[in-house]
């Protein structure tokens, strides 16, 4: 049963390779600041990169130490520097899914999910 458990599987049985997913999925999303995913996917990293940026805008040593623990360092300083101030005025609501067709091969709903300028 799946009572007061939150997050999605990925029909990844091993609770690592859901987390390395995740993290790889954010990393790519905040370089890129826009990747095309699949819907659920996307609804997850929304949630993932959304406390990391929130994280980021406080610009502290102890936000940065907490992003190290996630992200190498190229992507901690581009948070900080760059996405962080962006956002600081924003309370919240960082990323935008823009849902898509399903795609030709297994029919997976498909959708696009970026940083909101």
């Amino acid at each position: 049963m799946r009572k007061r458990k939150k997050g999605r599987k990925f029909s990844r049985r091993i609770r690592d390779q859901r987390k390395a997913l995740l993290k790889t999925l954010a990393g790519s999303l905040i370089l890129n600041e826009k990747i095309k995913t699949t819907e659920a996917k996307a609804k997850e990293i929304s949630r993932f990169v959304e406390r990391f940026i929130t994280k980021a805008k406080k610009n502290s040593l102890h936000s940065r130490r907490l992003l190290a623990r996630f992200f190498p360092n190229n992507l901690v300083k581009k948070m900080v520097d760059e996405i962080g101030p962006r956002y600081k005025d924003r309370k919240g609501g960082y990323t935008r899914i823009i849902k898509l067709g399903p795609r030709k091969s297994d029919g997976a709903k498909m959708a696009i999910i970026e940083l909101i300028k």
